[in-house]
């Protein structure tokens, strides 16, 4: 994870209130995202297609954000990804993603 940016809106309570449990949360997070054999680029795409899988509008837009942003991903790139959600997830969240997709990309 870069910058200990954090999508969920209860982060701040956490940080604020319970320096402690944030630390731990950021230190998971710095262990996680380093990966053994799969870049940081590809666990971003993951995150993507489980954050648009479960249909979380505002997770799934922050993720595509980040990716264009922080690895230049491809409207493509993106579409693979979402393929498998299709496939894993059914056509509700597949469409639902494909429309932030191309708000994202309209900015």
């Amino acid at each position: 994870m870069k910058e200990q940016i954090f999508f969920g809106e209860g982060m701040a309570t956490v940080k604020k209130d319970y320096p402690d449990l944030y630390e731990a949360i950021v230190a998971l997070n710095e262990a996680t995202y380093t990966g053994k054999v799969l870049d940081y680029k590809t666990q971003k795409l993951i995150a993507l297609g489980i954050n648009a899988a479960t249909s979380d509008d505002r997770a799934t837009k922050k993720q595509m954000i980040s990716a264009i942003k922080e690895f230049g991903v491809t409207q493509d790139e993106i579409v693979d990804v979402l393929r498998v959600v299709l496939l894993t997830s059914g056509m509700p969240p597949f469409v639902k993603s494909m429309k932030l997709m191309s708000e994202v990309l309209e900015k």
